[in-house]
């Protein structure tokens, strides 16, 4: 394999964020990148041996090319998965290698290497530690009011009323649905993931769904919750069942983070927009939310202020409207608190 020695070869080889590193049949480095050699604390291994400028051990003090030789083997091998290996000094690094034969079968003529570092495992294992202690949290909560108004109840039943045992009830009911829900939210966020979400729309009244939520939002809740539609609303294409999760979830968070009037408004989408269809604001009297922080707004898990709910409503919220062809974003609401702008499309956009 012939050594990259043009200057221009070079400069896009270095402009490659992972540490890469080229060496010929006979296992002699012809090229590498700055990343590769900042990652492998070399000045420059062109012209050394593979074997000493990828000087890497495993946890068991292993050296990487006597344990994976990347020259031996069957003949049938094109590489070696992306494995873990150490520096002297314990740092982790993730190694993948390429091997180039003149054919399948035939003699080695090469070996490409790509090194990472962990630093992407890394987060990704603190994002799953979060998830997980996450969800253990919001379950633990109403497990433990289920289980001790259970508990209760079998051991004091005889000594209990029948208004403090429907209340007890009544309690465990209203936590099982709690459970029930964010059950149902850990399942949607998961579809949302994995792009297996599956929407049934269909042409829908605006104004008479949206009545609906709010009139069974309202029996939950006593802040006042306004809706003003303009006459004249398209009907919009959407899956019934999500957006009656939609607009729930805007709401319930608008009252959760303001203290007066919630207003719900709606008007047609105008020529200037990029599609017809529905423009719905839900604006609060709270405190609103700065500029820096609205695209977090929609990640999983994310919480504002001491009212908080499973933190994964927005994001399943950007996530429906988004598999609907709509947009969601945030602004300032003219009472100085938080507005949610949700734009429904009035035929079917969604992707291929």
């Amino acid at each position: 394999m012939s050594s990259i020695t043009e200057p221009a070869a070079q400069v896009s080889l270095d402009a490659i964020p992972d540490g890469i590193v080229l060496a010929d049949q006979g296992g002699q480095v012809t090229s590498m990148n700055v990343a590769a050699r900042k990652m492998l604390r070399v000045e420059d291994g062109v012209g050394k041996h593979v074997a000493d400028v990828v000087a890497l051990q495993d946890q068991a003090g292993n050296d990487w090319f006597s344990t994976v030789d990347p020259y031996a083997g069957p003949r049938l091998r094109s590489g070696i998965p992306e494995q873990s290996w150490f520096l002297a000094d314990g740092t982790e690094l993730l190694l993948t290698v390429r091997i180039l034969r003149e054919d399948k079968q035939g003699q080695t003529r090469g070996v490409a290497l790509c090194l990472r570092t962990s630093r992407a495992r890394a987060r990704l294992d603190r994002e799953r530690s979060d998830l997980v202690a996450t969800v253990a949290h919001e379950l633990r909560s109403p497990l433990t009011g289920v289980k001790g108004f259970v508990a209760t109840l079998l051991t004091k039943w005889d000594r209990l009323n029948d208004d403090q045992k429907k209340l007890m009830l009544t309690t465990v009911n209203s936590d099982a649905d709690r459970l029930t829900r964010l059950i149902a939210e850990l399942l949607d966020v998961a579809r949302i993931d994995t792009g297996r979400l599956s929407l049934y729309p269909r042409p829908l009244d605006f104004v008479p769904a949206v009545e609906r939520v709010l009139d069974s939002v309202r029996a939950g809740t006593g802040r006042e919750i306004a809706l003003d539609a303009a006459d004249g609303l398209p009907t919009i294409y959407v899956d019934p069942d999500k957006f009656v999760q939609v607009v729930p979830n805007l709401v319930e968070n608008a009252v959760r983070h303001g203290e007066g009037v919630v207003r719900l408004t709606a008007t047609p989408l105008g020529a200037d927009d990029p599609f017809p269809g529905v423009l719905m604001h839900v604006d609060d009297e709270g405190d609103g939310i700065s500029p820096e922080i609205r695209n977090r707004v929609f990640t999983k898990f994310w919480k504002h202020g001491i009212r908080g709910g499973s933190g994964l409503g927005m994001y399943i919220v950007h996530g429906l409207v988004t598999a609907h062809g709509g947009h969601v974003e945030i602004a300032d609401a003219p009472s100085g608190g938080a507005r949610i702008t949700v734009a429904w499309p009035e035929d079917d956009r969604r992707a291929e």
